[in-house]
């Protein structure tokens, strides 16, 4: 089978300099020889050279290329707009102004929204106000001051109201809102443009133009070049046209798993060649974890510059798992999942409130309450004390108070001191100001947009702590200029000018790498143009020269997957198409994960022994299991073996069977006390009944909606048919009687639906909600029929009979009766002996593996019938 490839246990050699190293270090057209040659030009010190990169992480790597080209002397200030400005003391937002921050800058929205007479929608257009807005206020900034107020004129004008898509009406005013939020904010380059940008001596400006033309550095460089003794600009390419240096390698790959393991192969691979750093390219987040962990089970460093967001990590996990564990509208499996991942609130106790919960079948936390019975003092303090930390989290608050609630709700939790020391926790308790003072400077700047002392519900505050978390980037490794690593995990845009020795690109397939990916924001390509923002042509231009910065790599691997998780076919993507058609530019590559050899081990079907584990008490059901698979009674039965229930599922049929048993019985009880003939009066209390049943059993009317609208139909079905029922002399005695008949060795014990006198003697009735052609079946052979026949058993009566009552969902109600049921429980109990005695005389118990009963078998997985030989 195939297995992970084996890296190189020794740390490998440097790879050989490729296109990245021409690019910067040719003594004749790379970088630091063109910056020379600009310095020279204009007579200007390096020192006093101000070169602007595309993006953050080049900083480090032209400083490095310009050191080992000048060791010694001065070198010029390599900056990003970002670093630079920061560098001459921009002032941070604050206020009402775009912060890029979602936690900050969603609040505002909201505000703006209630201000423009949009409060009703204001949640939900807030998340594309900011939307908008975040990408406007990028566009502003790209202008000088001075023509801002121009640039706004025209952005009206493509934003303006059309009054004939009156269905559009709130997008529009989500975009206008947007638009003067945007231009009404301060900007961090608005220091650039100023007389400050040239402070301590700066003569010259150089910018290396990436793979698109970056809107601010361009404005920039047209500004100073038109100031009157403004010092010149320069512009170098770092992206010049450049052959591949060999052809890549392509696989196709069955799906997701299998692309995981061969990209994994393929890095280790090339770290084993010496091929480092390789550049494993981050297009799918999902995948690239996976084969992040793939790589870290190896051992090998890598180094992530893309991130995942931060509502996917642990710590925010636990997090969100507090807060809807807090709701009143909270379910069982909320709060336990709250539970366990508190340290504080984990141990016996919750083992036992886990057990009870499953058992009683709570489904809504709010709907249990433990016992007052002897022994559960312990478990009942320990819910009250639970009741206790979610009642602190009830009542509408403003959001500074908010943030402190959550915060003493880690503390009592015991998850406080771990979230601040992980990484993750780190970033999240910044990102929701829960550290100290930061909740109070929050608020004070939110205080214009009138939430300093507005109160919010825990629903409200449960959404912004989540559009937060999902907003922000976390970056595992935050010293990424500084660490070496093996593999580099970096977006498709950032290879350009890197020197690495091989990519490996996973994810490229038709859907996850397009051609022409998807302009972000609701904005029609006309706008797109008007305003500035990126459209398709643009977003298409710079994917097709990142693709080809990555074909320049000396050693490329592109995979892709043959099919998605649904099933549907998948394409390689057009880039790929495109390059297998050229002669030459790719070959087929070999799969890199090595074979291994696994000795067949068979596994065959189990043959226990239960004559160490005596049955002393038997019910139809587990009758049922021992004749349908003796494994199976073995393992459910005899060991005691169960799955764990869910508490959260929805209502199903199963549910409507147990509210419908509860319903009768209450129903026939209260008839049995207090006789009625009355049509109307018996379909009101049938009606009370139904009632007090959906009360007891705590069921939300929501959920058991479509059980409600057939239950008039059901109700006067049975109403009619019991009418004849009893017109036949047939009375009501009593409902789910327990009973426990000894039988030799063993008790038969069960609980009978419901036992009706007649003259002749006693009727055993079964209630059954499945369909009338499965109740019928049942009955077609008395001999496969172990329910009535067993409950017949239990009854001391040889004059019985027994039916099943199906009660149809349809309005229809049919009794279907078992013709000779004491010939069928006399059969039962002789094969009932027959079967205990083999079991105590140690005769083994096979799994059968036949039929439809293995479908939803609980034991399938002990008896491990998939694996059969």
């Amino acid at each position: 089978m195939p297995g992970i490839a084996k890296g190189n246990e020794k740390r490998p050699a440097q790879a050989d300099a490729h296109h990245a190293e021409r690019l910067w270090l040719d003594p004749r057209d790379g970088v630091v020889a063109q910056l020379d040659a600009v310095f020279q030009r204009h007579g200007v010190h390096p020192a006093h050279v101000v070169v602007l990169v595309p993006y953050a992480q080049l900083l480090p790597i032209a400083r490095g290329y310009w050191a080992r080209r000048h060791p010694d002397g001065f070198a010029p200030r390599f900056e990003t707009t970002t670093s630079w400005s920061t560098a001459l003391g921009a002032a941070p937002p604050s206020g009402l102004d775009v912060t890029g921050d979602i936690a900050h800058d969603a609040l505002t929205a909201q505000t703006l929204l209630e201000r423009a007479g949009l409060a009703d929608q204001a949640a939900v257009l807030a998340p594309a106000v900011v939307e908008a807005a975040q990408q406007l206020h990028r566009v502003v900034c790209a202008h000088a001051p001075d023509r801002r107020e121009a640039w706004g004129q025209k952005a009206r004008e493509a934003v303006a109201f059309d009054a004939g898509a009156a269905v559009l009406a709130y997008e529009a005013a989500a975009q206008r809102i947007a638009l003067e939020w945007a231009l009404a904010s301060g900007c961090h380059s608005d220091l650039l443009f100023s007389p400050a940008a040239r402070a301590g001596g700066v003569r010259c400006l150089v910018v290396l133009e990436g793979l698109r033309e970056e809107p601010l550095a361009e404005a920039l460089a047209q500004h100073w070049a038109t100031v009157e003794g403004v010092c010149p600009v320069e512009r170098i390419r770092l992206n010049p046209d450049a052959m591949p240096a060999a052809a890549a390698r392509l696989h196709a790959c069955a799906d997701a798993e299998d692309e995981a393991e061969r990209a994994a192969a393929c890095v280790l691979a090339r770290v084993a060649e010496g091929a480092v750093p390789v550049a494993l390219v981050a297009i799918d987040r999902a995948l690239t974890r996976r084969i992040g962990a793939l790589l870290s089970s190896r051992g090998l460093v890598l180094r992530d510059e893309s991130g995942w967001k931060l509502s996917t990590t642990r710590a925010a996990a636990d997090v969100m798992a507090a807060l809807r564990a807090c709701s009143r509208q909270a379910s069982a499996d909320d709060v336990l999942d709250w539970l366990k991942s508190a340290p504080a609130l984990r141990g016996g106790l919750l083992r036992q409130l886990e057990a009870a919960l499953r058992r009683d079948g709570v489904r809504l936390w709010r709907s249990w309450r433990p016992p007052r019975t002897e022994g559960l003092d312990a478990l009942r303090e320990f819910a009250e004390r639970i009741d206790g930390l979610r009642a602190t989290m009830q009542s509408s608050r403003p959001l500074a108070a908010w943030i402190g609630a959550l915060r003493g709700l880690l503390q009592a939790g015991g998850r406080w001191e771990s979230l601040t020391t992980d990484a993750a926790g780190g970033k999240l308790v910044a990102t929701l100001r829960l550290d100290d003072g930061a909740a109070e400077r929050f608020t004070a700047e939110l205080a214009e947009g009138m939430w300093a002392e507005r109160g919010m519900g825990l629903s409200d505050f449960t959404a912004w702590v989540n559009r937060g978390l999902e907003a922000v980037s976390f970056l595992p490794e935050a010293r990424w200029q500084t660490v070496a690593a093996q593999v580099l995990v970096l977006p498709l845009t950032s290879l350009l000018a890197r020197p690495v020795g091989a990519v490996v690109l996973p994810g490229c397939d038709e859907v996850r790498l397009p051609a022409a990916p998807e302009p972000p924001g609701e904005w029609t390509a006309a706008q797109r143009a008007a305003l500035g923002l990126p459209t398709r042509e643009i977003l298409q231009t710079e994917t097709a020269q990142a693709w080809k910065q990555a074909l320049l790599a000396p050693s490329v691997d592109l995979l892709w997957r043959a099919g998605d998780a649904g099933g549907e076919p998948l394409l390689a993507s057009p880039l790929v198409l495109a390059l297998r058609s050229r002669a030459g530019a790719a070959v087929p590559g070999d799969d890199p994960r090595e074979r291994r050899s696994v000795a067949l081990a068979p596994t065959v079907p189990p043959l226990p022994r239960g004559d160490a584990l005596p049955v002393a008490r038997l019910s139809a059901s587990a009758y049922e299991d021992l004749r349908k698979c003796p494994y199976r009674f073995f393992a459910l039965r005899q060991l005691g073996l169960q799955e764990a229930d869910e508490l959260d599922a929805e209502v199903d049929k199963r549910d409507f069977g147990i509210w419908l048993h509860a319903v009768l019985r209450s129903f026939h009880e209260g008839l049995a006390a207090d006789p009625c003939d009355d049509a109307h009066e018996r379909r009101a209390r049938l009606d009370a009944a139904a009632d007090e049943a959906t009360r007891r059993q705590g069921l939300a009317p929501e959920e058991f909606l479509p059980f409600a609208a057939s239950w008039p139909q059901v109700r006067d079905g049975y109403l009619a048919w019991l009418a004849g029922h009893e017109a036949a002399g047939l009375r009501f005695d009593r409902a789910e009687s327990w009973h426990d008949q000894p039988l030799g060795p063993v008790a038969l014990v069960g609980q009978i639906d419901r036992l009706d006198k007649r003259a002749e003697g006693l009727l055993v009735i079964d209630y059954k909600t499945e369909s009338l052609a499965t109740s019928r079946d049942r009955v077609k052979n008395p001999s496969e029929d172990t329910q009535l026949a067993f409950y017949a058993a239990l009854v001391p009566d040889d004059t019985l009979r027994a039916a099943y009552v199906n009660v149809g969902e349809r309005g229809e109600t049919q009794f279907v009766e078992q013709p000779d049921v004491v010939a069928a429980r006399d059969a039962l109990v002789e094969g009932i002996l027959s079967d205990l005695g083999r079991i105590a005389e140690g005769q083994a118990m096979p799994a059968l593996g036949e039929g439809a009963v293995c479908d939803w078998c609980a034991a399938r997985g002990l008896c491990r019938k998939d694996f059969w030989m």
